[in-house]
């Protein structure tokens, strides 16, 4: 009796954004089974695809844009036709662009299909909000399951009515647990005996730089780190940022667009996190996994990632007394900083491993398929 070779899975996934939804990709990727699936991952003109290559079976790449338009039609009828090319079980969509596209592009095609907004495009606070959610509304119906990175995420999901509650699968955001900052202070020109005041992020209002380099006016002896850049087209922003520096004599540094933005968080003295808005925070647990204190905002999933005054300090959005006040307690105060961070390190290892989120995708596909 001979045992039959059992067919891989064959799992296409379509990524737009770059950032955070670039880390999840790459290590979902990293730790997908791969005697059971072949893996396909159709890649925006932001991507660097080679760093695909060791983890995926096939690679596309071409040019989608970041808003809808006729643009964003064209795009959906080449990822349409890669679809068919590759005929895959599951097709997996990361963000609401590549969300949106790809769920036309699946119109009349028999796979399942996974949509994970990696952050609500309606929790932004714009008079455009209503358009969202809407539209999130509607794509709804053409996908089998909504991946939401985080309670937050489930709860804006019920609240604003985009899908019921069986459509909706909670798979926390996850990192890696083995990771050693490499960069040195030196390397960055930063002095050694400076307080380095950090941040990993977009250059972008989501992110709240201005805020951030706004703290500079209470503390005035601080180095200010920002690692990360704005996104193609959207120069303005950073010059605004450097614009505001200048004025008030702030020793910033921007590091730019980095492949491993992780190694420059060991040269930080206070991790921030000032957002806006927020899906998850990847940046959240890897501070915690860098040994790091952190001023985060009190918004969306940041309120469940950060537990005030047990790992970490959450503060008002757009509250740059507040902040810097908070950093300033985590300054002066030695005990209370060793606190936060054992007990953010010890939560990485409970919650946030990224291998969980492989097995937990695994699980939903499975189940999916079944």
């Amino acid at each position: 009796m001979y045992m039959t070779k059992q067919k891989k899975i064959k799992i296409l996934h379509v990524a737009e954004c770059i950032g955070g939804v670039d880390k999840y990709l790459h290590s979902l990727l990293k730790y997908t089974e791969r005697n059971k699936y072949e893996t396909i991952v159709v890649l925006s003109h932001l991507y660097n695809a080679s760093e695909y290559k060791d983890i995926s079976n096939h690679i596309e790449q071409l040019k989608i844009p970041h808003d809808i338009g006729i643009k964003t039609i064209l795009s959906s009828k080449k990822i349409r036709s890669i679809i068919k090319k590759y005929d895959p079980d599951v097709v997996y969509a990361h963000s609401s662009i590549a969300g949106a596209i790809t769920r036309i592009a699946c119109l009349g095609v028999k796979c399942k299909v996974i949509y994970n907004p990696h952050g609500w495009s309606f929790n932004i606070k714009s008079k455009k909000s209503w358009i969202y959610v809407a539209l999130e509304r509607l794509m709804a119906k053409y996908c089998d399951a909504i991946v939401c990175i985080s309670e937050a995420e489930k709860k804006s999901a019920l609240d604003n009515n985009i899908s019921n509650i069986n459509k909706l699968h909670i798979i926390y955001n996850g990192i890696e647990t083995n990771i050693v900052p490499e960069k040195s202070r030196k390397e960055l020109g930063i002095p050694e005996d400076a307080y380095v005041i950090g941040m990993v992020g977009r250059i972008c209002k989501q992110k709240a730089p201005d805020i951030f380099v706004g703290i500079s006016k209470f503390i005035s002896d601080a180095y200010f780190l920002i690692v990360g850049d704005v996104l193609e087209g959207s120069y303005e922003e950073r010059k605004e940022i450097e614009k505001i520096a200048k004025e008030n004599n702030v020793k910033l540094k921007i590091t730019g667009w980095v492949d491993n933005p992780i190694d420059y968080v060991g040269t930080f003295d206070v991790a921030c996190l000032l957002s806006r808005w927020e899906g998850f925070g990847l940046a959240i647990p890897e501070y915690m996994i860098c040994k790091k204190p952190i001023v985060a905002t009190n918004v969306d999933a940041l309120s469940y990632l950060i537990q005030n005054e047990q790992n970490g300090l959450l503060v008002c959005v757009d509250n740059q007394e507040e902040a810097a006040n908070a950093i300033s307690k985590i300054r002066n105060n030695d005990e209370f900083r060793k606190k936060i961070i054992k007990k953010g390190y010890k939560d990485v290892f409970e919650k946030y491993d990224v291998k969980r989120v492989a097995l937990e995708t695994d699980k939903l596909i499975t189940a999916l398929l079944d």
